[in-house]
């Protein structure tokens, strides 16, 4: 972790995850609309950016390992493949101030939390 301190970012973190392995570490970038993935060294395998993920505010992984994050400022919940490195969908767009975001898997429903006090439940088909 030292190594991501030093070299990468050293403030601005909002959330984090870790993969259902161990093996990776997800990190958001508030300022920097950023979703950083780390080896468990501390290395840098992959930083994450898209038009479509502004202040990301939450990261959530799966039991499956999908990974989940939240854009505060871009109102979005997207899914992001294991690596880190790209999009694999958008799963909602809300204009309540997306806030933090889970996964249930006894319901098999995204939960999402706004910033305006909503709980908002999403039912995964």
């Amino acid at each position: 972790m030292t190594k991501y301190y030093n070299h990468v970012f050293c403030f601005a973190e909002r959330s984090c995850a870790v993969s259902p392995t161990g093996e990776k570490l997800y990190i958001t970038n508030y300022n920097q609309d950023k979703l950083l993935t780390l080896a468990r060294d501390g290395s840098v395998l992959s930083i994450f950016t898209d038009p479509e993920l502004g202040c990301p505010a939450c990261v959530h992984v799966t039991p499956a390992g999908q990974v989940l994050v939240c854009g505060w400022k871009s109102n979005t919940i997207l899914q992001i493949d294991s690596k880190g490195s790209r999009s694999l969908a958008t799963l909602a767009t809300k204009r309540d101030g997306l806030w933090s975001v889970c996964y249930n898997s006894n319901t098999d429903s995204i939960i999402v939390a706004t910033i305006i006090n909503k709980i908002l439940v999403y039912k995964v088909k």
